[in-house]
């Protein structure tokens, strides 16, 4: 941890992604397709499906949080929205990076609930507060997390943005 915060590195996270793949293996779940919650939800999602052996790969755009601490008042899907179709009859496995209000999951959870054989989350953190108890969590914290993927400024042409 770094200055109270949960600090996940590649590597770290490489490891926590293969460990939620095999809880999700051992619990004798199968998904058909995998839905990652945009943006943090990419990797895990990515790294669920080579470890999972899932090539069917779907994407969800979420946006809650504005800055570091700070949501909207309630999260708000972005184009372009899945069409419910193409979730029909299917086992999803709903990935995000991390499950801290929940009001994100619960979001995507609703969006497919009526249109799925079975949906389950999976998340590498999952914190106290959610609103969504996930199906499958590497660790649960209660601690800001600094995540290899948002943890520096964002790149641009001839230099860093500015914050």
């Amino acid at each position: 941890m770094t200055d109270g915060r949960e600090e996940l590195t590649w590597q770290g996270f490489g490891e926590a992604s293969r460990e939620l793949a095999r809880v999700i293996a051992d619990d004798g779940f199968r998904p058909d397709l995998i839905l990652a919650i945009a943006r943090g939800g990419f990797f895990l999602a990515a790294a669920l499906g080579y470890a999972l052996s899932v090539k069917n790969l779907h994407v969800i755009n979420v946006e809650f949080y504005n800055g570091v601490g700070t949501t909207l008042d309630m999260p708000a899907m972005l184009p372009p929205v899945p069409q419910a179709v193409d979730f029909s009859r299917k086992k999803v496995l709903i990935a995000d990076d991390v499950a801290d209000t929940g009001k994100t999951l619960e979001l995507v959870h609703t969006f497919v609930r009526d249109h799925v054989a079975e949906s389950r989350t999976a998340v590498i953190y999952e914190k106290p507060a959610s609103l969504i108890k996930c199906h499958y969590v590497w660790k649960r914290t209660g601690q800001w997390i600094n995540f290899p993927w948002s943890s520096q400024d964002p790149v641009v042409s001839g230099g860093v943005a500015d914050a």
